[in-house]
């Protein structure tokens, strides 16, 4: 490929690339499109596979000339994967498996016929819906982000130049880099990294510097449990994440940006790979781009998957070859940062909103959201919610419509308990909060924060004790120990939070939990610490009675903490089977066929076998 000399070939390249992408979705093209997801959570259910076999039916059947197959990012909707859809009809079939492939091709690519019992179905009228945009999920959602996400083909650069690429690169380069900056800063961009630092201002202290080396970082380092945004992002739409980070660059003067990703990211880093190279060979990253006199090049460093180097001073630390540790501030990164210039660091999301803001404009950005949260933020919607999946959403949407109208409710129409936001150091908001608008700083008065965008729903079968134990078990586990707050007040709490889960609490470890956790916010040194006590603060403020239940009682009201619980048989439910005996792998259950069996409460090791075993609901938790 040739590449672009100046901003005029730039033009007419990304005109082609448009007129050649309309023209496949529409169908002028004389082809039919067949597209699957190829995100992660997909390609672990076989969707790589049922391509290839896509691919070899269709050129069995002497089709290659009239249909064409390639993946795509993430659709979003991932408990309805994995995914594929068909152009020009914008034909969506989800759930499909490897036996369901020869009947899409036979029936709706050849016979012309939709397979209606692969549609999604509306769980309320039972109605199949055959477009995406027709489903309820989808509906209240806006990509910014997530542009071109689950639309073109992420390895393809003509595609993603057909789709809006480099048109606000290209803008930027005819402005001064103090009116780019401006731009960004009208527009209302805070860091979807999780602090929500306004992201123009972070680029004016670097800009300020006076110093020829600067850097931009993209940090990639997403490690929330549960968290796919960014993966998503740079598994969906590779280029659009550069084109933010040149963007950046220009703006503040530096001509190397880092990309710092998880290795447990394999999918995510070829493409972006790939996308690199791509872009080096035809003039989109390189020396004097498009006859600018703007040089900018784009490297890749992979994490080791410390929680810790999602901290933008530990992960410049990682970049240079040293231990992932904070560092003290000041000075800042825009300041001090890599190799100790001036350096800005942002995530993925943020970056992929850049060109948005430089193509369309500040003030089209900052049509959605809220008065000091403007634009989008994408969330990972998990835990016990129908619809779990990717969603991307206006500030300023309740919890409500997160949870209920994209989400779809609770399964099995059990009772909303809370969502926590923010990952294992965000808190837990209730019931009473689900009217609340979500934005940066509504969350953090409301006792919980944005943090990069995971939202875990829980329901009346969870414990929060036990969920805060499992959040404190992995951030002492992902502290890196250089402050002592952070190092030994984690392990205290997580050991007081043991003590009450197995009934060895006391009422004085609750007054011991609030005052450690205030301890460890105030003094830790990054982040992590100065959060690692917000599910425990949260979940004392709202679920305290669940705490003083299991001190006192001795109880777990969820029935979720194995020490408080014990299982029991049901004498008039049980049939006399035999099989939770047989099930069970320690021999704690005994009786006589056709009379109710009895559980050995010192036997048991309450692994929930027999539980799992019972057809009769005859065995409880108590």
């Amino acid at each position: 490929m040739s590449k672009i000399k100046n901003t005029a070939e730039l033009e007419k390249k990304i005109c082609a690339c448009t007129d050649a992408l309309k023209d496949k979705f529409n169908g002028k093209d004389g082809k039919r499109a067949v597209v699957l997801c190829g995100g992660t959570g997909c390609l672990s259910s076989n969707s790589a596979e049922i391509q290839k076999k896509i691919a070899d039916l269709i050129a069995e059947r002497g089709l290659a000339d009239r249909v064409s197959v390639n993946q795509v990012g993430c659709f979003g909707y991932c408990s309805q994967g994995p995914f594929v859809k068909i152009y020009p009809e914008d034909t969506l079939y989800r759930l499909v498996k490897l036996e369901d492939v020869e009947e899409i091709v036979e029936k709706d690519l050849i016979g012309g016929e939709v397979v209606e019992r692969l549609l999604f179905v509306e769980p309320e009228s039972g109605k199949p819906i055959a477009r995406q945009d027709d489903i309820n999920f989808y509906k209240k959602q806006k990509r910014v982000a997530l542009h071109g996400c689950g639309t073109i083909n992420p390895e393809s650069i003509d595609e993603a130049l057909g789709y809006g690429a480099y048109a606000g690169l290209a803008r930027a380069l005819t402005m001064d880099r103090a009116d780019v900056i401006k731009e960004v800063l009208d527009s209302g961009l805070r860091g979807r990294g999780g602090g929500g630092f306004p992201t123009g201002r972070k680029w004016q202290f670097a800009f300020a510097q006076d110093n020829e080396d600067k850097y931009v970082v993209c940090n990639g380092d997403e490690g929330d449990p549960g968290a796919f945004m960014d993966r998503s992002i740079l598994e969906g739409n590779p280029l659009a994440v550069i084109e933010g980070m040149a963007i950046a660059g220009y703006a503040i003067g530096a001509k190397n940006g880092y990309f710092y990703v998880r290795a447990e990211y394999p999918t995510a880093v070829r493409r972006l790979r790939l996308a690199i190279e791509q872009a080096n060979e035809i003039g989109l990253l390189g020396d004097n781009i498009f006859g600018s006199g703007f040089s900018f090049q784009a490297h890749i460093r992979l994490g080791a998957g410390a929680f810790v180097c999602g901290e933008e001073t530990a992960l410049l630390n990682s970049i240079e070859g040293q231990r992932g540790m904070p560092r003290p501030r000041p000075p800042f990164p825009a300041v001090k940062g890599l190799w100790g210039k001036p350096t800005i660091v942002n995530n993925v999301e943020t970056l992929a909103c850049v060109p948005y803001i430089l193509r369309e404009g500040a003030a089209k950005f900052a049509e959605c959201g809220t008065e000091k949260s403007k634009g989008t933020k994408v969330f990972a919607l998990g835990g016990k919610v129908n619809n779990v999946g990717l969603v991307e959403i206006p500030m300023g949407t309740t919890l409500r419509e997160l949870v209920y109208d994209i989400g779809g409710g609770i399964p099995g129409g059990k009772a909303f308990k809370a969502i926590q936001t923010g990952g294992p150091s965000g808190g837990c908001l209730t019931a009473e909060f689900l009217d609340e608008p979500i934005d940066f700083d509504n969350l953090v008065a409301k006792g919980s924060m944005m943090g990069s965008g995971g939202a875990i729903v829980m329901d009346e079968d969870n414990c929060m004790v036990d969920v805060a134990k499992f959040y404190m078990e992995f951030i002492c586990d992902e502290s890196c120990g250089k402050c002592s707050p952070c190092r030994i007040g984690t392990k205290r709490m997580l050991e007081i939070l043991t003590r009450i889960t197995d009934g060895k609490g006391t009422m004085k470890d609750l007054e011991e939990l609030r005052e450690l956790g205030e301890t460890v916010k105030t003094n830790s040194l990054c982040a992590l610490g100065q959060t690692a006590a917000n599910p425990i603060l949260s979940t004392l403020a709202h679920f305290e009675d669940e705490y003083i239940a299991h001190i006192v009682d001795k109880k777990c009201p969820a029935k979720v903490c194995k020490n408080l619980m014990q299982y029991k048989i049901v004498p008039e439910k049980c049939k006399g089977c035999s099989l939770c005996a047989r099930k069970c792998p320690v021999n704690a259950i005994s009786g006589e066929i056709k009379s109710p069996f009895v559980i050995d409460a010192d036997k048991c090791i309450k692994c929930g076998l027999c539980i799992a075993s019972c057809k009769f609901g005859a065995i409880i938790k108590d």
